[in-house]
């Protein structure tokens, strides 16, 4: 099976790809991909203006049939990040407007690379991800599993296009699996709601928004799935997604350099702070965590959908693996049924406080529950006897910072209470909605 299968039914006229800024067949969609792909044959590398739209759906579509490696920019990179990048991976940017072209091409093998997706930066320079075109099929292949993903579905969502979410699964996936794709530009609960489909993607920021308007919530409930990714969904999202919608969002879990690797599924349970099983195929584990289901530890993985390595002088610098498996940075809890729950980031979301190990998840969620709080981040700060001190970054109605340390401590573990709560008018977060908590902590 082709990465892109479905592309090639040429016959099959459908309006494929819906944009506010126009549609394509997948007869055009294939034919404006194929002169995109005879421009730029031969090329080593290539990058792309990943705005929203059209033009980045066909100058990725048609670097994958030439096998030519992309690399998409975000629209909204920097100066300085967008050079990094050009210049890291060497890429020639490239324009989409091609003619059209008809004839078959010949995909190149599985094992060749297919994008060149660059991480956020948090931890230093943002570097070059190297996937394969076999870790993307496995990765899609698994997802159509877990979540009955078929031809018949109608997928919709305004996510950015140069990431796995927006890109991989939420362009890739429909070319691949053969379902329409109705791309709404922006995320906004106004688009979600007004547009008809069976499943939709949105990120956390996303979700919060859509329960935060009960109107659009409510014209979702015909769809099959809500998913959720790319950061936890907050509780008290989860449930009012399900109050609002009649059912409960799936939840997956994944990164760049894995793609998704644990998901709830489509006709299985879906709990709320929690991912489910992992895909077909992908292994899980903990580092460091006693078996008891409820410790914490560092979650590792392998399985066919790993990255190649990293771009590194102009070559590719493989993944440090032990055995194979991948350490993702996260730390998560895996319960005796196999169900993870993922803590967050090592270096942020493990806050080791007077001798506990204490998820920052966990806290921000209890503050969620409060009636004033609307958005919560909790880090670990230094401090002198305990180690680190739990500290909470809050967005709230008028509220003490008092109470919300005694609405904790009444509801978890005592040592779990935030030790100081600064109320702030908003959390910096990335363009993908993720809180930077090294932001924060960095003061």
């Amino acid at each position: 099976m082709r990465l892109l299968d479905s592309l090639h039914q040429s016959a099959d006229l459908d309006r494929v790809v819906v944009t506010p800024e126009g549609t394509l067949s997948r007869h055009e969609l294939l034919g404006r991909a194929s002169g995109v792909a005879a421009a730029i044959a031969g090329e080593r590398i290539v990058a792309v203006e990943a705005t929203p739209g059209l033009s980045t759906i066909v100058a990725v579509t048609g670097a994958l049939l030439a096998g030519v490696p992309i690399v998409p920019i975000p629209p909204d990179a920097g100066s300085l990040e967008r050079a990094h990048i050009l210049r890291d991976s060497g890429a020639k940017l490239i324009k989409s407007k091609m003619s059209e072209m008809s004839g078959e091409i010949s995909e190149p093998s599985p094992d060749a690379p297919a994008l060149v997706l660059y991480t956020s930066g948090t931890t230093g320079a943002p570097k070059g991800v190297v996937i394969s075109r076999a870790a993307i099929a496995a990765g899609l292949d698994g997802l159509a599993e877990a979540w009955q993903w078929t031809p018949d579905d109608t997928l919709v969502h305004g996510l950015p296009l140069y990431h796995v979410h927006g890109l991989v699964l939420g362009v890739l996936g429909p070319l691949r699996l053969g379902s329409r794709l109705v791309h709404t530009h922006k995320p906004t609960p106004a688009a979600y709601a007004s547009t008809q489909g069976t499943m939709y993607f949105g990120v956390p920021t996303v979700w919060s928004r859509i329960a935060a308007d009960p109107a659009a919530a409510r014209a979702l409930a015909p769809a099959r799935l809500l998913v959720s990714g790319s950061a936890p969904l907050p509780v008290p999202v989860f449930d009012a997604l399900a109050a609002l919608t009649g059912q409960a969002p799936v939840e997956r879990y994944g990164m760049t350099e894995t793609l998704i690797t644990v998901s709830a599924r489509a006709d299985g349970e879906r709990r709320p702070g929690h991912v489910g099983l992992p895909l077909t195929g992908v292994e899980t584990r903990l580092v460091g965590a006693d078996r008891d289901g409820e410790s914490i530890g560092h979650l590792e993985v392998r399985g066919p959908t790993l990255l190649d390595g990293y771009l590194h002088d102009g070559g590719v610098r493989p993944p440090e693996l032990t055995d194979g498996w991948f350490p993702t940075g996260d730390v998560a809890t895996i319960g005796p049924d196999g169900w993870h729950r993922i803590v967050g980031r090592a270096s942020t979301d493990l806050i080791k406080t007077g001798g506990y190990r204490v998820g920052a998840g966990e806290v921000e969620d209890t503050l969620l529950l409060h009636p004033a709080v609307r958005e919560a981040a909790v880090v670990g700060l230094p401090h002198a006897d305990l180690g680190e001190q739990i500290t909470a970054f809050v967005v709230a109605d008028p509220v003490a910072p008092d109470e919300l340390i005694t609405f904790v401590a009444e509801r978890l573990a005592a040592h779990k209470r935030p030790r100081a709560v600064h109320l702030v008018d908003s959390l910096p977060r990335n363009g993908m909605g993720k809180v930077q908590k090294s932001v924060l902590i960095a003061g």
